[in-house]
């Protein structure tokens, strides 16, 4: 895969609407822009690390163990449907207050995004070492900081859209409804390549 390749393959991979994103507008929506920056720093490290735990321990388990993908699947399922159950119960008062979106949920959440997969065994040159990546995850981390900024700038503009015509709790429950569009997509997905 060409340079120019994996830079466009993965920005677009980014900028898909998923579990992460979606907490991050949720989030840039409530707290506003200046207090949902810090959570790019739980997208970051949720990114890298899923990518090396995936590369270097769970490849091998997964792909010699058929039943393993489906028990992380169901994990993820799981994770993310609480993560709507709570974003749909999210109060007006607490959107307002910024305490909607935790620093811990967007690292876990991150930690279990299927776009991990796509990146540690897709995207990122299968052959290469530890070394020989470094170039590469530091062009990821680039694009995870500047992806996660837009979609925190979103949700900003959305918030304050759903602010103006009286419903701030608009941006939560669609979040929530996102979140569970999103799970049905992964069983879907899996069910067509099955």
């Amino acid at each position: 895969m060409t340079f120019l390749t994996f830079f466009t393959a993965t920005y677009f991979l980014l900028a898909v609407p998923g579990p992460t994103n979606t907490l991050l507008a949720t989030s840039g929506a409530g707290a506003g822009i200046s207090r949902s920056l810090y959570l790019l720093a739980a997208e970051l490290c949720g990114y890298l690390l899923a990518i090396a735990v995936l590369r270097l321990a769970l490849g091998p388990i997964i792909s010699d163990i058929p039943i393993a993908a489906l028990l992380l699947r169901v994990a993820v399922t799981i994770y993310i449907l609480c993560l709507a159950v709570m974003l749909w119960r999210v109060n007006t008062r607490e959107l307002r207050d910024g305490a909607a979106v935790t620093f811990g949920q967007v690292l876990l959440t991150t930690l279990l995004n299927p776009k991990a997969l796509v990146f540690a065994f897709l995207l990122l040159p299968l052959e290469a070492g530890p070394f020989e990546l470094a170039p590469w995850l530091g062009v990821i981390a680039l694009q995870i900081l500047s992806s996660g900024a837009a979609w925190i700038i979103l949700g900003a503009t959305l918030g304050r859209g759903a602010s103006r015509l009286g419903h701030p709790d608009l941006v939560t429950r669609t979040g929530a409804v996102t979140l569970v569009a999103v799970t049905g997509l992964i069983w879907l997905q899996s069910f067509l390549v099955a």
